[in-house]
């Protein structure tokens, strides 16, 4: 049963759902990020710490942003509302959702302009603008292209009008539809990519890097990157997934959909390192990480192969792809707010977030160029967006999440809406409360450099404090649950 009254536009289908949730969650830094730092961390061994993490953290959580997206029928803002007045919360719990919507937008404001060297670098790959006979030519093409302000604004505002078009059209003939054919088309083509990586000589190399299961290359670092991907990598706290939910039918399983995503992402991630690393190891390079790996070392290797601008072409087509359907998905939640509260159309209000997604993000692309020297306490614009949001704003808001979840609302409200059996209701609750809150922490703790956390070392601590969180939360559930709902 739902707390909102109002109709509210619906997938067209449970796949429509996953293909757009799973498009949020495939961005431009699963495509690097999670292929390298599994072969970094130990190959196989790393995966399973990794799919451990997913569901610990990773899938408790999305589950808890998709039921109450779905029980609130709302944006984040509007969603998080109407689920605490039905239980009859304090309304200061609702600074979640509006967390969780500005989160969204800010990360969108500095992404763009990332996402906005794939499309430069697809349009170079095109026209052979790509031409450079070592690493060091090819990032001087790198600095080149962030130099400008003009060519770099260009192509991060040809990603905001190409956002906002989508986002326009509307649920089902904009979002639905486009992923509908980007995301079959991003798999089709890392097929094509694989396949030819079968072939390179690079391919057993690769398939040794990524999945020969190597613990001892599992360090402590390994496991909170494992840990901190399965948050980060799913669009948690970021408003995203939430909204999502709002437009999920009442009769599509969340679990069994949420657990198509999280395989999903973890497959084409696993898929983007298949198709990348045969072409690194066949032309004898190393596996950089970041967009050294991308923009530097790889176009350079399509140069030394057969068909290498096709195959170059296919690549950064597909990692277009990947950068639009994550951008869509982080400003639906502030979209959806407008047209919820403000009576305007989708439209209009597509066109005013994108005006104002514009102006933060010129000032975020300025950092490459004239706003070099534009610094506050050491860091550019760019990199306030990245910090305030990665590492405040997102563990901050999953917190929130789960303990809402966990101690806050109405326990009917989420046996209704996940429709779970006892057992696997009791352990979603379990996680919900004391796992995934513990590894957010970690997460947070890291990331903030507070500490170093050893898992070498103190991993029979970290099971005994969960055990005694266990007890004693649950021997002061109620008292805690009064003192967070006062």
């Amino acid at each position: 049963m739902t707390t909102n009254a109002q109709p509210r536009t619906q997938w067209l289908g449970r796949w429509g759902f996953i293909l757009a949730a799973t498009g949020s969650a495939v961005g431009l830094g699963n495509i690097w990020k999670f292929p390298y730092i599994t072969g970094e961390f130990g190959g196989g061994a790393f995966v399973l710490v990794y799919l451990a993490c997913i569901l610990a953290v990773g899938v408790p959580v999305m589950m808890t942003e998709i039921a109450l997206g779905r029980r609130g029928r709302g944006s984040p803002v509007d969603a998080l509302r109407r689920v605490i007045a039905e239980s009859g919360r304090g309304s200061a719990w609702s600074l979640l959702g509006w967390m969780a919507m500005l989160c969204g937008f800010l990360i969108l404001s500095f992404y763009v302009v990332v996402a906005g060297w794939s499309f430069a670098y697809l349009w170079k790959m095109l026209t052979g603008g790509l031409a450079g006979s070592s690493v060091d030519e090819m990032a001087a093409i790198f600095a080149a292209n962030n130099a400008s302000p003009l060519n770099l604004g260009f192509w991060s505002t040809l990603v905001t009008v190409a956002t906002m078009v989508i986002v326009g059209k509307g649920v089902q003939a904009g979002i639905e539809k486009s992923v509908s054919w980007m995301m079959p088309g991003m798999v089709l083509m890392l097929l094509l990519l694989i396949g030819y990586g079968v072939f390179s000589g690079g391919f057993p190399a690769a398939v040794d890097f990524l999945f020969s299961f190597d613990a001892g290359r599992l360090s402590s670092e390994g496991m909170l990157a494992a840990l901190g991907h399965a948050f980060f990598t799913l669009s948690l706290a970021s408003g995203a997934i939430l909204t999502y939910g709002s437009y999920l039918p009442a009769t599509t399983s969340i679990a069994r959909t949420t657990l198509s995503v999280a395989l999903a992402d973890t497959v084409v991630a696993l898929m983007a390192g298949l198709a990348i690393f045969p072409v690194i190891f066949a032309n004898g390079m190393s596996p950089s990480s970041g967009p050294g790996l991308i923009f530097m070392s790889l176009p350079l290797a399509f140069q030394a192969i057969p068909m290498g601008t096709l195959f170059g072409v296919l690549f950064f087509v597909m990692l277009s792809m990947a950068a639009l359907t994550s951008s869509i998905s982080m400003v639906e939640a502030t979209v959806s707010w407008l047209t919820d509260n403000k009576g305007i159309s989708r439209r209009s209000a597509s066109w005013g977030t994108g005006l104002v997604l514009w102006l933060i993000s010129t000032l975020a692309m300025l950092s490459f160029n004239v706003g070099a020297d534009w610094t506050l306490a050491g860091k550019h614009f760019f990199d306030w967006l990245d910090y305030l949001t990665s590492r405040w704003m997102m563990p901050l808001g999953g917190l929130g999440m789960v303990m809402l979840a966990g101690f806050v609302l109405k326990s009917e409200t989420f046996r209704e809406e996940l429709g779970l059996s006892p057992a696997c209701h009791a352990l979603w609750l379990f996680m919900v409360r004391y796992v995934s809150p513990l590894g957010i922490l970690m997460i947070f703790v890291d990331a903030l450099g507070i500490t170093r956390v050893e898992f070498g070392l103190h991993w029979p601590w970290l099971l005994a404090i969960l055990v005694a969180a266990t007890l004693v939360g649950e021997l002061a559930s109620p008292r805690l649950r009064r003192m967070l709902c006062s």
